[in-house]
């Protein structure tokens, strides 16, 4: 080959590479100098808890909208967010901010406007109202003002509750302090018979049942489902306390070998004292034990109400809220639904925002809960042939 053409040939590569050389050099520098516009909200803090987001913060950018990703306001203080966008002039841009998360809620009282003591008591009855706060397990609640456990009156005070944050809530009420009533009670025990509930409440659009524990003896089921009982909820167990030994339901066996014989679909609900979420996931898996050969068709429902000596749980209310979170995620990976049943005032005022399926229990002729529900347990005087005694009523609203 000529030498010139070998010369000639060579100085061609070399004039390429620096050209792609430099193409690519100015679009490096381009891109380390790319124009970056970004005006975020004047307030970067996010209270604890909450579900705030990535675009919440940003106001307007100089190109596309980044992905969105949550923030992690599980716990106080700075969180730092990086993400990346291309701007207007189709360059890649990587910004980050800092988003401060804080807690400015209020602890909770359960307390009305009255509190009743008997004259000469010496019980802790400061650590039997439920004193809980979004955030701390633990917020500093005391009582202010004078009263006297050993003298029959009524005494205005306050109980003060403060979390670690400052946040401060004074609930006033009157200290009621009266001699011990003599006597049991004389009000009349209602009833409400399950015929005339299935005639008001039974629609094309709903069913009829009821939820069962050994309280309710040896149950005829199909004289239940003769009735119209057309779903029963068994309650499978529960525990010795916190920390405590599981144990089954006395009848658990005998109910749901029962109901299946006898065609009625079954569902399932665990009384629960967990403290954390990893307890609650623990429940979750001692109940999956105990119905892994059994047929269930409805969902199964984290029952937590020990609301009162809720104080000796520790538990904020993030974290009861990732304990049912946690239970029902256990039971939604064996392939079951998840349900968190709890009344329609705690429903209302304690557990936090959720995305669970609701078995919702108050006892009245028509529920006025705002919230979406697919069971309402409607009394817990049923009275119905089958059963000896009292039975909770439950209606299922079914999706059209």
């Amino acid at each position: 080959m000529n030498k010139k053409m070998i010369i000639w040939g060579s100085g061609v590569m070399l004039l390429l590479l620096f050209v792609i050389l430099g193409v690519y050099g100015v679009r490096l520098y381009q891109e380390k100098h790319a124009k970056v516009e970004v005006q975020l909200v004047e307030n970067l803090v996010a209270e604890v808890g909450s579900s705030a987001k990535l675009t919440d913060y940003i106001v307007s950018l100089n190109g596309t909208m980044p992905e969105e990703q949550m923030i992690d306001t599980k716990t106080l203080g700075w969180k730092e967010l990086s993400f990346s966008y291309i701007n207007d002039d189709q360059f890649p841009v990587n910004y980050r901010f800092s988003v401060e998360v804080v807690d400015t809620t209020k602890p909770i009282v359960w307390l009305g406007n009255s509190y009743t003591v008997s004259v000469g008591s010496n019980e802790d009855f400061i650590n039997k109202i439920m004193c809980a706060d979004n955030y701390d397990k633990q917020p500093i609640c005391k009582l202010v003002g004078e009263y006297d456990l050993n003298t029959v009156g009524s005494y205005p005070v306050v109980l003060e509750a403060v979390d670690s944050s400052g946040n401060q809530l004074n609930h006033e009420f009157q200290l009621n302090v009266v001699e011990p009533k003599k006597g049991g009670s004389s009000s009349t025990p209602t009833k409400t018979i399950f015929g005339e509930a299935l005639s008001t409440y039974k629609n094309e659009h709903t069913e009829m049942g009821l939820d069962l524990s050994f309280w309710q003896g040896d149950v005829d089921f199909h004289t239940l489902k003769a009735n119209g009982v057309e779903f029963v909820f068994l309650r499978v167990g529960t525990s010795t306390g916190i920390d405590g030994e599981y144990v089954l339901d006395k009848k658990f066996e005998q109910n749901i070998s029962r109901a299946t014989e006898a065609g009625i679909p079954v569902g399932i609900y665990f009384y629960s004292y967990a403290n954390s979420e990893e307890r609650a996931r623990e429940d979750a898996k001692w109940v999956l034990e105990q119905i892994k050969d059994k047929n269930v068709t409805l969902p199964i429902a984290f029952d937590w109400e020990n609301w009162g000596f809720y104080n000796e749980f520790h538990l904020s209310l993030m974290g009861l809220s990732d304990m049912a979170s946690g239970f029902i995620d256990e039971v939604k990976k064996a392939g079951y639904e998840g349900m968190l049943y709890s009344s329609k005032s705690y429903l209302e005022k304690v557990w936090p925002e959720h995305e669970h399926k609701v078995w919702l229990a108050h006892y009245t002729n028509q529920t006025n809960y705002q919230g979406e529900y697919e069971y309402w347990q409607m009394c817990s005087d049923g009275v119905i042939p089958g059963i000896q005694g009292f039975v909770d009523i439950n209606i299922r609203y079914k999706k059209p």
